[in-house]
């Protein structure tokens, strides 16, 4: 019954060749997040979750953008302390850091 149900979907990588046929790319590439979350059961209280749940989100993102995240954090954090103004948070998102040279 399950495979009569997703047999379109099956069928999917017959019809279009730029579908592959495993999804071992896309495992791999949600496996760390995957992990993460399971950790954060472990936080020991509620607050504690959700700070590593932002903290590794953002490290996930940097990530996917080819940003070193350590530098992106550090970077990030010491801008925050030394005033950056609230109404240009974009300018701290991943996709939008530019490192010293």
């Amino acid at each position: 019954t399950y495979i009569h149900r997703q047999w379109n979907g099956l069928q999917t990588f017959l019809h279009d060749g730029r579908v592959e046929i495993d999804s071992n790319a896309v495992e791999n590439l949600i496996r760390p997040i995957a992990l993460t979350r399971k950790n954060v059961l472990f936080a020991g209280h509620d607050e504690g979750g959700r700070a590593w749940g932002r903290i590794a989100s953002l490290i996930a993102t940097a990530k996917v953008n080819d940003v070193e995240p350590f530098a992106y954090l550090k970077a990030t954090l010491e801008a925050i302390a030394l005033g950056h103004p609230a109404n240009r948070i974009d300018d701290l998102l991943p996709w939008n850091f530019q490192p010293l040279s």
